[in-house]
């Protein structure tokens, strides 16, 4: 890269750091109401602005669900509001007192019991989650909700010092948060997982895109992509139980908390199982790459289901599926 690139890209990620650290200390702050307020008119601003993040949504949107027109113009809007809600609350979730915490989230789901019984029994439990509402709150609840540990990762990415930021939210959340290179690469983060499960934490990923380039490929709803294989992998590993959690929000009924005007409401779904009859080799042992493989599209298909239902909630501003060209 050239010296003068090589010195704005340098100028950009320092404004970029600085920006993310004034955000977490200014924000919670501010009255919530105008916090609010600010990252609705935000979102719209860049929907009208239509920059290459808001081009990248409204593909996905439209390849999802088929909208186009008018209504996928209203879909993209809501889809930028309730991303740009995500981050007015990231700014603020690590001053958010218990009782908004509980107040603001609920978990549900068929699979929950099952899910809080391998927890309370010391199994853990691996969570397959995507890119909907807000998978930072969701963690936080569950760390402040459940004994075991929650332990999960996050790309090392440029600058070091968003990543630190962030690093330094999540873990003031109550997460244990493990680092990974960018590119997905590193045994040692798998290791330490496989460690966590079998001390029985809970392990929830961020799994519905491929961070790796060899992740699993998969149907998206009805278009071709890639998957992270991690999750799958950790179930087979660790006899651990693998279960998909989707995450939408839900606008607060009239009359509750005047803090409160959506909650995020994680939906638990049944457990996903290793599929039988997937045997390798003369001596008929379990085929792992391909039970991996069919576990993740299982996954996969259910939190495809779940962006039918919230598709505004799908906060998908990068490439979601194979082959897709720049807007």
């Amino acid at each position: 890269m050239p010296a003068p690139e090589r010195a704005a890209r340098s100028t950009a990620q320092r404004a970029a750091a600085l920006g993310y650290r004034a955000a977490f200390a200014v924000v919670p702050r501010l009255p919530e109401v105008l916090v609010r307020a600010a990252a609705s008119l935000g979102a719209d601003l860049a929907v009208r602005r239509r920059g290459a993040g808001v081009r990248r949504l409204e593909a996905n949107l439209g390849a999802a669900t088929g909208a186009t027109g008018a209504a996928l113009h209203r879909l993209v809007r809501d889809g930028m509001r309730s991303y740009a809600r995500y981050w007015a609350d990231a700014f603020r979730l690590h001053v958010w007192t218990p009782q908004q915490l509980r107040t603001r989230t609920r978990v549900e789901g068929e699979g929950l019991a099952e899910l809080v019984a391998a927890l309370e029994g010391g199994r853990g439990a691996v969570g397959f989650l995507g890119h909907s509402g807000s998978w930072d709150q969701v963690g936080a609840w569950a760390a402040a909700a459940w004994d075991p540990p929650v332990v999960t990762v996050a790309e090392r990415l440029e600058p070091e010092e968003v990543f630190e930021a962030f690093l330094s939210f999540r873990e003031r959340l109550g997460l244990t948060v493990l680092a990974v290179a960018p590119g997905g690469g590193g045994g040692t983060s798998f290791a330490s997982l496989v460690r966590a499960l079998r001390g029985g934490a809970f392990v929830p990923l961020l799994a519905d895109r491929d961070l790796s380039g060899g992740g699993v490929p998969v149907t998206l709803l009805g278009h071709p992509s890639r998957a992270a294989g991690g999750p799958a992998a950790l179930a087979l590993t660790t006899g651990a139980p693998l279960f998909p959690v989707s995450v939408h929000y839900e606008p607060a009924p009239s009359g509750r908390s005047p803090w409160r005007s959506w909650t995020a409401v994680a939906v638990v779904h049944p457990r996903v199982t290793a599929p039988e009859g997937l045997v390798a080799g003369a001596g008929q042992r379990p085929d792992r790459k391909a039970q991996t493989a069919a576990m993740t599209q299982a996954c996969v298909d259910v939190l495809g289901a779940a962006v039918r239902e919230h598709p505004a909630d799908w906060h998908m501003l990068q490439q979601a599926f194979t082959g897709q060209v720049a807007p």
